[in-house]
């Protein structure tokens, strides 16, 4: 099970590295974007909101 969650994570990883390089999503204002030399920190804390109602909607939807 630990190895499942372990892969679960790197999938999340690398889909959060693809997807910040596409070119059609965009950042909402609520994101968090820190840049400071070398380093940058990105928190997508908008996008997070609105994907989670949207799936609760979805899952709602689908259970009825």
């Amino acid at each position: 099970m630990l190895i499942f969650l372990g892969l679960v994570i790197l999938a999340m990883g690398l889909v959060l590295l693809v997807v910040d390089r596409l070119p059609g999503i965009p950042r909402l204002p609520g994101d968090i974007l820190v840049r400071r030399g070398n380093f940058t920190f990105y928190f997508p804390l908008a996008t997070s909101l609105v994907l989670s109602v949207l799936l609760t909607l979805l899952l709602h939807l689908f259970r009825r």
